[in-house]
């Protein structure tokens, strides 16, 4: 038993068995110290390649630590956490199973070799991994048959069985189950995991583990159990079971183990005779847990652990409208269940950071999850430019060992004005901003404007600009071109590089010129594109500023007829005809096209595309993140909350007027909470707002609906609720407002 005294520096371990760096392997670790005074904190540095369990003295202290691999394509992350709420004075054994995927997805690159790395930082306590811990690969733990996951999933479908268990490993004498001393690796920053990045998000949220109600259904051989959870979410299995045999094996799967065609993961668990309780620790997704067991078995119980990344939904909204209310729902169901390790894609099929779903997921977080979710953006946008290639290529999925093209029009989307500049916007984060910018100045350097002034054609690795049929492609890349130089321009005044925000902002003018001769009276089309028009590329001219009023009647003329974007563009086509002044079409639009999936009481999610089985496309998930975009528009126009300058010191209120009747939303800003409520009645309008500490607001009213306005029951003074010059606006009567609640009653 090692005593607490200082040693020289930890090392990377792992088991001496042969079969160690197999994929899917489990090794169990245990090291018993002793300890004459337990300091008020002791933070433990743990490194893992993938994921593992922490327990001290018997409790349970980490459940599912390690993120997967990694800020950059040769890094790993580690965790810190306090352990010493856990120890105590005299003996103390800490357990840790350690969970190696051993093969690479779209959401992980391993490193190729099973490992822990265990230091506590401490003067007067120093505990360390080296070869005196013991260790085992956990002999209950092994791979299923076929189907396995498909192979964008880094994790492997568990197996367990039960007769080769190793019970109570973690706190009895673990000599008996034959562990050996660990083998040294290397120190800390040795290669395959090379430097060590500490972990910049939370723990996840456990949320407890809580009962289902569950159905048997008999079948010939074997009876199969469906349980229903109450919605979609990432989820481990609680199974309390009898079996009068042994060597039976339980089935686990959920609803989505097939997802978007392809497979997901599952597990297995053999039973041994007798009563047993048994958590798969893989997490899983779905609206259904389902089992199929033989008919020896009993289910005393089913339970499961719902646990998710660490924030509170403490944005809300609110309307006069069920279908746009069922809509919010789902979307924030959508959002939450797609936030892990990185922000993904869909949480089955893939688990994969692409960028446009990234791009969308952080402006719904910002008008919904508390400022925790911003750990979870930023870790996003560090990851993305830590795997930028040589060449000077962005690329997603990130991090990923199975995929390293570039989908261009999604990689200028994230670095542009809806990516790292709505980021910098809400958060104020300067420090981001100086890192990255260096990079999103290489990857732009890339792009090139050809003879008539437009974008010239970069294929990238796939050339996607969105699902669904008749892409107007070279104007698509070229309206989020557009708007990347927005971006980049954008922060390179905040960073006061005034020669390249000259540069890009003539870059952009070139390229409004060159857009705007695909102008042919009624719609922007490149003269090469020959199929229907594209409805996207209106709505980006429109959304980056490309278009003006004099063209927006056309364009509205051709929006209520072209519908071609898929759910992930559908976004930018509702936010163009709310600029363009056309809410109510914009609203209809949405409501008629994500009508099946918001209305299918069978799912809590939204999907992938614009229906299930036949009518879906790109895959067909039920969980997919990009399809929630609507809800930011939702908030940002409807209810026209804005922010005007970095981290809400300044933001505006301008709602919409000429749809809803009624409309409330809270905003969770890094400012503090801020609140808008309108109510329209057939002569008079309300407006409550509050404004957090250490922030202003401008409310926008239009002059030509709104009159006679007072405000707290007052009339406004011109001094006291003056805007500065800059922030008017024509048709828009305006009032500054700081800290405080007001009331704001109107004319209409």
């Amino acid at each position: 038993m090692l005593h607490a005294e200082n040693r020289e520096g930890a090392q990377w371990i792992t088991s001496i068995e042969e079969n160690v760096d197999n994929p899917n392997t489990w090794i169990a670790f245990r090291r018993d110290i002793l300890i004459k005074k337990v300091p008020s904190e002791v933070i433990a540095q743990i490194g893992v390649d993938s994921k593992y369990w922490l327990w001290i003295n018997g409790n349970l202290v980490v459940f599912e630590g390690g993120l997967k691999r990694g800020p950059n394509p040769e890094d790993t992350y580690y965790d810190e956490v306090n352990i010493a709420p856990y120890l105590k004075k005299g003996e103390n054994k800490i357990a840790i199973l350690v969970w190696y995927f051993g093969k690479n997805g779209f959401s992980h690159k391993s490193s190729g070799k099973a490992g822990l790395i265990f230091k506590v930082k401490d003067d007067k306590l120093d505990i360390i991994s080296n070869s005196e811990w013991l260790c085992k690969v956990h002999p209950a733990y092994g791979n299923t048959g076929k189907p396995y996951p498909n192979y964008r999933l880094p994790e492997s479908n568990i197996h367990f069985d039960a007769r080769y268990d190793i019970t109570g490993w973690q706190t009895e004498d673990c000599r008996k189950y034959a562990f050996e001393k660990a083998r040294e690796l290397g120190d800390w920053g040795v290669s395959p995991w090379n430097r060590l990045v500490k972990r910049p998000v939370p723990f996840w949220k456990d949320f407890g583990i809580k009962p289902l109600e569950m159905q048997r259904i008999p079948g010939n051989d074997k009876d199969t159990i469906i349980a229903r959870f109450p919605y979609n979410m990432q989820m481990t299995p609680v199974l309390d079971v009898t079996d009068t045999q042994d060597g039976s094996l339980i089935s686990i799967s959920t609803d989505h183990s097939v997802a978007g065609g392809a497979e997901n993961v599952r597990a297995e668990y053999v039973t041994k005779r007798g009563r047993q309780t048994y958590e798969s620790l893989g997490w899983m997704n779905g609206h259904k847990l389902i089992l199929v067991l033989p008919k020896s078995v009993t289910v005393n119980a089913l339970s499961y652990r719902e646990t998710g990344y660490d924030t509170e939904p403490t944005g809300s909204f609110s309307c006069d409208n069920e279908f746009y209310m069922r809509f919010w729902k789902k979307a924030l169901r959508t959002l939450y269940v797609n936030m892990r390790d990185t922000y993904f894609d869909c949480p089955d099929r893939e688990r994969a950071q692409w960028w446009g779903d990234v791009v969308l997921l952080m402006g719904e977080s910002f008008y919904t999850y508390s400022p925790s979710a911003h750990a979870l953006m930023k870790k996003a946008i560090y990851e993305l430019v830590g795997w930028q290639k040589k060449n000077g290529v962005l690329y997603a999925p990130i991090p990923s060992g199975r995929s390293d093209t570039e989908l261009p029009g999604q990689s200028l989307a994230s670095i542009g004005r809806y990516g790292f500049w709505n980021y910098y916007l809400n958060t104020g984060d300067t420090q981001t901003i100086v890192d990255v910018y260096p990079k999103v100045k290489k990857y732009l350097g890339l792009w090139q404007l050809d003879n008539t002034g437009l974008t010239a054609f970069r294929s990238g690795g796939w050339t996607w600009g969105d699902w669904g049929d008749h892409r107007d492609i070279r104007l698509i890349y070229a309206g989020w071109h557009y708007l990347a130089l927005d971006g980049a321009a954008k922060m390179a005044d905040v960073l006061g590089y005034k020669d390249d925000a000259a540069m890009y902002r003539g870059i952009m003018k070139k390229l409004k010129v060159g857009y705007n001769k695909c102008w042919n009276g009624y719609a922007y089309r490149h003269p090469q594109y020959q199929k229907e028009t594209d409805d996207r590329v209106q709505a980006l001219a429109v959304i980056a500023g490309i278009a003006d009023q004099t063209q927006y009647d056309e364009i509205f003329n051709l929006l209520k007829s072209q519908k071609h974007a898929s759910p992930y563009m559908e976004k930018y086509v509702m936010e163009a005809l709310f600029i363009m002044g056309q809410s109510n079409y914009a609203l209809e639009r949405v409501q008629s096209r994500f009508a099946p999936m918001v209305d299918n009481e069978e799912y809590s999610t939204l999907f992938e595309g614009w229906d299930i089985g036949e009518k879906g496309f790109g895959g067909g998930t039920v969980n997919h993140a990009w399809s929630g975009g609507a809800l930011t528009v939702i908030a940002q126009y409807l209810c026209g909350v804005e922010p005007l300058k970095p981290g809400y010191e300044l933001f505006k209120i301008e709602p919409d007027l000429t749809s809803f009747k009624q409309a409330s939303i809270t905003v969770p800003t890094i400012a503090g909470l801020v609140k808008s409520a309108f109510i329209i009645e057939p002569d008079v309008f309300s407006l409550e707002i509050s404004v957090p500490r250490s922030a202003q607001a401008i409310v926008y009213l239009p002059t030509d609906l709104v009159f006679d306005i007072s405000i707290n029951g007052k009339t406004p003074s011109e001094n006291k609720y003056k805007v500065d010059m800059h922030f008017e606006k024509e048709g828009k009567q305006a009032y500054l407002f700081n800290e405080g609640d007001y009331r704001i009653v109107g004319k209409k």
